[in-house]
């Protein structure tokens, strides 16, 4: 009798073996895809921030050329204007603002801006007293 106990209890385990076994290699699986899938979403984002950082590059080259061709441009103009118009006053040539050769060669020329506030206060948040009173 101890033999049959014996038998039963193998299969018995040896069934509860494999269902464990279909089971949890079906959790390995699912995490080895996932594993996989990270991976690739990783190195696909690792891609993307490459070519991200090659397109700034390069638009911050075509930016500063097009900025210095934009300079050679505005010199240019200003030096023929007043060449092939030397009747026209200073303050009625649009080109009266030269860039110096400092100014030209250097990225940081300035630049009027327009500002988004005023120099005083303009009074529309100010209460009227003279309704209170």
């Amino acid at each position: 009798m101890t033999w049959e106990y014996a038998i039963i209890g193998l299969v018995v385990g040896l069934i509860i073996g494999a269902v464990a076994m279909r089971f949890g290699n079906r959790k390995l699986r699912q995490q080895h895809a996932m594993q996989y899938e990270l991976e690739q979403k990783k190195a696909e984002l690792e891609n993307w921030r490459e070519e991200l950082v090659g397109h700034f590059a390069q638009s911050a080259e075509l930016l500063d050329k097009m900025a210095q061709d934009y300079r050679q441009l505005y010199q240019h103009m200003a030096k023929s204007s007043s060449t092939l118009l030397p009747e026209m006053t200073a303050e009625t040539n649009p080109f009266r603002n030269r860039l110096s050769e400092s100014e030209a060669s250097n990225d940081q020329a300035p630049v009027q801006m327009p500002r988004d506030y005023s120099d005083g206060a303009s009074g529309l948040l100010r209460a009227d007293r003279s309704r209170h009173e």
